[in-house]
């Protein structure tokens, strides 16, 4: 398993929003994110400040729902922008900290409870932070541990999920995705995905994916590198360039197929 206790989410919350910050304190405000070519650094400290303001408000009061919740006003100046991002992480911190990860609470995915936010705002950190790095070029590296359970998080919770108003039918490839210097793997197996989305009505048939246990069989592809290129790549932070591909070539480009679109 690559899940981290909770309060080693918590951490990594703090540590990588703290960072974030210090990144963009002295940055450009007009300067370009890499892997959002539509955003400016100041529309990515907004960003951060909008999740985090969210999930503080999520965790702290309960709703059974998004709908109530109204967006900030974005200020105009980058000090205030900045201030407003103190506020809002320290705020999500404070409800986590107060909060039992075991209880219920709405969120977007079949897991209702805080545990989640716990574990999705840690991530959410972690790549915007990397994200601020890339804007000021001051790149400097993923925790090991984290981003090996970054991966299956992206797998399983980003790209792969079936809501429950869809239908994944499993197909014949299984590809494994290993994080080498931290031996973990994440099994993934290619298949189909349909359904209609009953919030807009949108129709779905297409390629998919999802992650399952170990089959006990061999997989048909392999995809190897660190778990911190491996969660950059995913994210599409990254390039392939530490990542090997081993087995069948048509089960890989298919996964890839399936991954290869932007996550903000």
């Amino acid at each position: 398993m690559t899940r981290l206790s909770h309060d080693a989410y918590l951490q990594h919350l703090r540590t990588e929003s703290a960072r974030f910050r210090e990144v963009l304190t002295a940055a450009d405000p007009a300067a370009r994110v890499p892997a959002c070519p539509d955003w400016e650094a100041a529309d990515l400290l907004w960003h951060l400040t909008g999740v985090q303001h969210f999930w503080s408000r999520i965790v702290s009061e309960r709703p059974t729902g998004p709908e109530a919740f109204e967006e900030p006003e974005r200020p105009t100046s980058y000090a205030d922008l900045l201030a407003a991002y103190d506020a809002a992480s320290a705020g999500l911190v404070g409800a986590l900290e107060q909060a039992d990860p075991k209880e219920t609470a709405w969120t977007w995915s079949p897991e209702q409870t805080v545990g989640f936010t716990f574990r999705r705002q840690a991530h959410e950190a972690l790549i915007h932070r990397l994200d601020a790095e890339q804007a000021t070029g001051q790149v400097t590296a993923l925790d090991p541990r984290l981003a090996a359970d970054g991966v299956q998080e992206a797998l399983d919770v980003m790209f792969g999920g079936t809501p429950a108003w869809g239908t994944f039918t499993p197909g014949e490839g299984i590809v494994r995705v290993d994080s080498i210097d931290t031996d973990h793997h994440v099994w993934v197996r290619l298949g189909r995905f349909t359904g209609t989305d009953p919030d807009d009505g949108t129709s779905y048939d297409e390629d998919d994916i999802d992650v399952i246990d170990d089959p006990g069989a061999e997989p048909d592809a392999v995809i190897s590198g660190t778990a911190a290129d491996l969660d950059a790549w995913l994210w599409r932070r990254g390039t392939d360039d530490g990542i090997t591909v081993a087995g069948d070539r048509s089960t890989y480009e298919q996964f890839r197929a399936c991954i290869n679109q932007p996550i903000d």
